[in-house]
């Protein structure tokens, strides 16, 4: 946690003169990235296992190994489209883990490092494996695509939210803790606290149809699953109040990227 600091400190003492920058994969779109790979990894490692120690893993065999084996598919899916696109190296140093947890929540979420955990809750809503490969595709594409690191570094920038995050590494070691699961969605149902940007949002789901088409998931099964999650989830604000897309425009957009994943789907 020491270099942590140093680093949060260099940032603050050169007023943000040096912003870095980075490229979402075959978006092309650049983002801001301030927090080294390793660091993230670091406090994603950590984290993830405070999270499992504190919250109890979920004994029914039958769906945990659902879950640790449309895990692995979406993980060597993730690793060979990588190496597809000469991107081997945003992976160094992952650890892939995966986790089903008992709660009542219908989330699910993957940290730095391939940190994953689904909630209980979200079963009867994924209802198949397929189901459960577009909810792993598309966490897991959030943090191929640095999602969290980007969430991070804009709040760097914001001033108050730069200081106070320097506080928190220095003296409040639980406020950090709290900032990292925000931005994680740890404990929090979907969108309560620093939820992704629709671009964000947007980028996941692209990514992860891809993600689970080259896992041997039908992508055609992804708007189904958003279907029912809207069905499940009640009333949502209108879309511009949001900086989630509505499940309209998320289903639309779905089924529009379903000819390009299925380039990728192997049965």
């Amino acid at each position: 946690m020491k270099s942590i600091k140093a680093f949060f400190v260099l940032i603050i003492s050169a007023s943000f003169i040096f912003i870095s920058c980075s490229t979402v994969p075959l978006t092309g779109r650049s983002q801001l990235s301030l927090i080294p790979s390793n660091e993230m990894l670091a406090m994603s490692f950590q984290q993830y296992g405070e999270f499992l120690r504190d919250n109890p893993v979920s004994k029914n065999k039958t769906e945990t190994a659902m879950v640790k084996r449309v895990g692995q598919r979406i993980e060597t899916a993730v690793e060979n489209y990588m190496a597809q696109n000469n991107l081997s190296q945003r992976l160094a140093g992952y650890n892939w883990e995966f986790n089903l947890v008992e709660s009542d929540q219908v989330n699910a979420w993957c940290m730095p490092g391939g940190k994953v955990v689904v909630y209980t809750g979200i079963l009867p809503v994924v209802q198949t494996e397929e189901g459960l490969a577009v909810v792993l595709g598309h966490e897991i594409a959030h943090a191929i695509a640095e999602h969290g690191n980007e969430r991070m570094s804009q709040e760097l920038l914001r001033g108050v939210g730069a200081v106070g995050l320097m506080v928190a590494l220095d003296k409040e070691p639980e406020e950090t803790k709290a900032l990292w699961m925000g931005v994680y969605g740890v404990g929090t149902t979907l969108g309560v606290m620093l939820p992704y940007a629709r671009t964000h949002e947007s980028e996941a789901d692209r990514l992860g149809l891809i993600f689970m088409a080259m896992a041997g998931y039908d992508p055609h099964g992804a708007p189904g699953f958003w279907e029912r999650m809207a069905s499940s989830g009640g009333a949502q604000p209108p879309e511009f109040l949001s900086t989630h897309p509505s499940h309209e425009t998320r289903i639309q957009d779905l089924n529009g990227w379903i000819p390009e994943a299925m380039k990728y789907y192997k049965k």
